[in-house]
């Protein structure tokens, strides 16, 4: 709290007697939504002078209401993004850069995968929390099976899926494994799965793909004959946008990959003995590796004069430790602070420790155009498992399709 009101008192003053008006934009997620109105809450206790009008939007619209408003004029003073979208709202004029001190508070007090709010060495945004993947299992079921703890290797995790998959008739009415392409699996191929075979999905500047190699090919191989030959899960198994999810709260997937944020959302619905684990490695003792996200509130051209003022002081309360620790208890979403992150209380805890552990090697994606990259990746899984399409060919395909996402927006 002391660095808080040492960061606060550092911004310039804010005429107590003047009243004034900021806007907080972001997606609808009901955690999320009533953490922000707490927050708010709190923050005008603190701030009698600023007012904060807080408003969400579905998921699917939010970029286009963005795209929208911040143009007329008629947008929110502080937006919540997701990190892979800044560079294209940079580029579109949705964002400023925050001032220079804000990027020394960055570097000396955030974890290193928020350098990725940075664009063009100028830093366009701070988060409250970050995110990784570990593997959620089913406890019960792993116990009714014999099977005495989570996998640490794909070996075992194949093994593990396959006997916890039921087919009867002909049909799937249990499975291993949550498939999910457009879930977290894209991730999982590109980030994890390819670099535990000894290959990097980007070069070192971001602008040239490299999944495409002998370790890019291994990987969409490897995690597509969980479906083609080992048969430990079925893509649209359970329906719905977050059907991986929602069939393993259903107690019908034994197994899935997911983000922390998922904590929540898992705690509230399931009804049985759930567990996380650290994702399984390539070989006892191969490398780690993980995706690491976060979203990120920036300042859009809007903030002015004394509405500028009003929401640094607001963005410097919703990226503070305090604020952070209640994010943890209220969202699930892990603190962005280093020191936070240290706590051993946190790398120790059953739950949240195996997402804490996995950021000290996650690496965060550097997308340009998120939403267009990611299709790519979903579209080349999808192509080998829905379309039979051989996985060289596919990853060629998504090769080509990136590297003009890529070389677009860099030209």
């Amino acid at each position: 709290m002391k660095k808080l009101l040492a960061f606060c008192a550092a911004l310039l003053p804010l005429a107590l007697a003047q009243s004034v008006t900021i806007t907080y934009w972001q997606y609808e997620f009901r955690s999320k939504v009533e953490a922000i109105n707490e927050l708010i809450r709190r923050f005008e206790a603190q701030n009698p002078g600023i007012k904060v009008v807080h408003q969400t939007f579905p998921y699917d619209a939010f970029q286009q209401k963005v795209a929208a408003a911040i143009p007329a004029g008629q947008g929110p003073d502080v937006v919540n993004l997701y990190y892979g979208w800044a560079p294209t709202w940079v580029k579109a004029g949705y964002l400023v850069p925050l001032p220079d001190d804000w990027m020394r508070r960055l570097d000396q007090d955030f974890v290193a995968m928020a350098q990725a709010a940075r664009v063009g060495g100028k830093l366009y945004g701070v988060p409250t929390a970050v995110r990784s993947l570990a593997l959620f299992y089913n406890k019960d079921l792993f116990r009714q099976a014999g099977i005495a703890g989570p996998p640490k290797t794909w070996e075992e995790f194949i093994a593990v899926g396959q006997k916890l998959t039921v087919k009867q008739g002909g049909r799937f009415t249990q499975i291993g494994y949550g498939i999910a392409p457009d879930g977290q699996d894209h991730h999982l191929v590109r980030e994890v799965l390819v670099r535990q075979f000894g290959g990097r999905p980007y070069s070192d500047d971001g602008k040239r793909v490299l999944y495409q190699g002998e370790a890019g090919l291994k990987a969409l191989s490897f995690y597509a004959d969980w479906v083609r030959k080992h048969e430990i899960g079925v893509p649209g198994f359970f329906p719905g946008n977050n059907g991986y999810r929602d069939g393993f709260i259903a107690g019908r997937i034994a197994m899935i990959i997911d983000g922390s944020f998922a904590i929540g959302t898992i705690q509230q619905g399931a009804r049985f003995n759930w567990g996380v684990a650290e994702l399984p490695l390539e070989r006892p003792g191969g490398r780690k590796a993980n995706f690491g996200s976060f979203w990120m509130h920036g300042l859009t051209p809007l903030a002015t004069g004394p509405k500028r003022e009003a929401a640094l002081r607001f963005l410097a309360f919703i990226t503070s430790e305090e604020t952070q620790r209640y994010w943890l208890e209220k969202v699930g979403e892990l603190p962005a602070s280093k020191n936070l992150i240290r706590d051993p209380k946190l790398s120790l805890h059953p739950i949240y420790g195996p997402f804490v552990l996995s950021l000290a090697y996650a690496k965060a994606t550097p997308f340009v155009d998120e939403a267009a990259q990611r299709k790519v990746m979903v579209d080349a899984i999808n192509r080998v498992l829905l379309q039979g399409m051989d996985p060289a060919q596919s990853l060629r395909l998504a090769a080509e399709e990136e590297q003009k996402i890529l070389d677009q927006f860099w030209r």
